[in-house]
């Protein structure tokens, strides 16, 4: 999420970014699934999820029960059909059979930590149990950019998981910019979806602009992903916080941004976004965020609901599901 993908940036890199064909795998095994993620991305309307039941603190993690889950996926199910979760460690295993039970089309499971076997024999495990409804694994959430991993190591695991689901489709999540970068081209293309986020909230030409531009923003650096890549591009997090009010984050402009952004990016089965982020998670207060110093209230403030899963006013903006 605190992806720093400044304009200065990109202006820089894009001269240096692959040049040549865009690349993606193509393999008949995960075609039907594929298809079915495909389908969902068009069809649908996938949002980032963790539960509000979860909660990180350096003494310790509280773990959703079952009901929480339910509770949480039967708020959102009017507007979203689709998951993106973040880990499969915490409980987040159990994502899938609520979804399942509260009329979910498909998820896509996170990994949070892809040298961790447990973690990913749990992914696996959900997917088998639900292969109508899990659609792909997500392996990572910015690992280059946050320093957890290497574009190698991202490649040798999905060698690894490839081996033992070689039908499930294979994604990984980094800031768009990253994606550009010249040595990103080996991982795309053993890639069968991408996943990418995109945040104008951190651009400091945003601040004061219109919520519309940001907008613009999204759907400009999702067709340059294209240019690189030939598969899925699902825009798994975007949007804007609620506050501080002092730094132009308000529910308000919140709702301008998903408004526009509907209207300049409709669903395909090329590229599509998902809602970020299902709930508020006030916890995620403290975690530390390049360019601030203490608690920093926007990073717990990205929900669509409240945490106690009330929805904001950008909700009368988004569209229910047919």
């Amino acid at each position: 999420m605190r992806s720093l993908c400044f304009l200065v940036l990109l202006l820089v890199m894009l001269p240096h970014a692959v040049a040549a064909a865009p690349v993606c795998a193509t393999r008949e095994a995960v075609q039907p699934r594929l298809d079915a993620l495909r389908n969902a991305m068009e069809k649908g309307r996938f949002v980032s999820y963790s539960p509000t039941g979860l909660k990180i603190w350096a003494e310790g993690t509280a773990t959703p029960d079952e009901q929480s889950l339910r509770d949480d996926l039967a708020v959102l199910r009017p507007w979203f059909d689709g998951l993106v979760t973040y880990g499969a460690l915490d409980g987040l295993d159990r994502v899938p059979e609520a979804a399942a039970k509260s009329g979910y089309r498909a998820v896509i499971l996170g990994v949070w930590d892809i040298t961790d076997e447990e973690e990913i024999d749990r992914a696996l495990a959900a997917a088998k149990r639900h292969p109508d409804l899990v659609v792909g694994l997500s392996l990572g959430n910015e690992l280059v950019f946050g320093k957890r991993a290497g574009w190698d190591d991202l490649v040798r695991a999905i060698h690894r998981v490839r081996e033992r689901a070689p039908s499930l489709p294979l994604g990984a999540t980094e800031p768009f910019a990253w994606w550009l970068k010249p040595e990103a081209k080996p991982a795309l293309a053993q890639l069968d979806f991408l996943l990418a986020n995109a945040h104008p909230a951190f651009e400091p030409w945003f601040r004061d602009a219109p919520a519309a531009n940001g907008a613009d923003f999204v759907v400009d650096v999702t067709a340059q992903l294209a240019e690189v890549y030939c598969g899925p591009i699902l825009v798994k997090e975007t949007g804007l916080p609620t506050e501080p009010a002092a730094r132009n984050f308000t529910p308000a402009r919140q709702a301008a941004f998903w408004k526009a952004l509907q209207e300049k990016m409709p669903p395909t089965r090329k590229r599509a976004f998902a809602g970020f982020a299902a709930f508020d998670a006030p916890w995620r207060v403290y975690d530390e965020t390049p360019g601030t110093d203490g608690p920093n209230p926007s990073e717990g403030a990205w929900g669509l609901f409240t945490v106690d899963r009330e929805p904001k006013p950008v909700m009368d903006v988004l569209p229910r599901l047919r």
